[in-house]
């Protein structure tokens, strides 16, 4: 009976060394997958980004032929009804901090006021590639 005792005694738990394996593992597939997390969280980004900026060229563009002007600010495409709200820039996380490019050229024959022709990020960020946010 004492032999039966000590048998269940020795076996109820870890030892240091079952411990320390297990915790080298988890930390070594934490350090395989952050960077890899990381990069997606980007890539998402950048796909909003390019997203956000096409609906924008083409709500400009869209505004310009039906009114026959351009729009002077990202807030005539809102009060126009081509967009419920300025979206908001993927990388500074807010919606006031497009940059948008004002000319005098005009779009079609019948625009008879320049406006804003293009818009960009405003974020300060270089993508993987090495182009800034800011020039796409």
């Amino acid at each position: 009976m004492v032999t039966k005792l000590q048998s269940a005694k020795k076996q109820r738990g870890f030892t240091l060394v079952e411990l320390m394996i297990v915790i080298m593992i988890i930390g070594i597939l934490a350090a395989i997958a952050a960077p890899i997390y990381a990069q997606s969280i980007i890539r998402a980004k950048e796909a909003t980004l390019r997203q956000d900026l096409y609906h924008l060229r083409q709500a400009i563009d869209a505004y310009t032929m039906d009114k026959q002007r351009a729009p002077q600010s990202l807030d005539d495409l809102v009060t126009a009804g081509y967009f419920r709200e300025i979206p908001k820039d993927p990388f500074t996380g807010k919606n006031d901090t497009w940059v948008v490019a004002q000319e005098d050229v005009m779009l079609s024959i019948d625009q008879n006021e320049p406006g804003i022709s293009d818009v960009h990020s405003g974020a300060s960020e270089i993508s993987p590639d090495g182009t800034a946010y800011s020039s796409w």
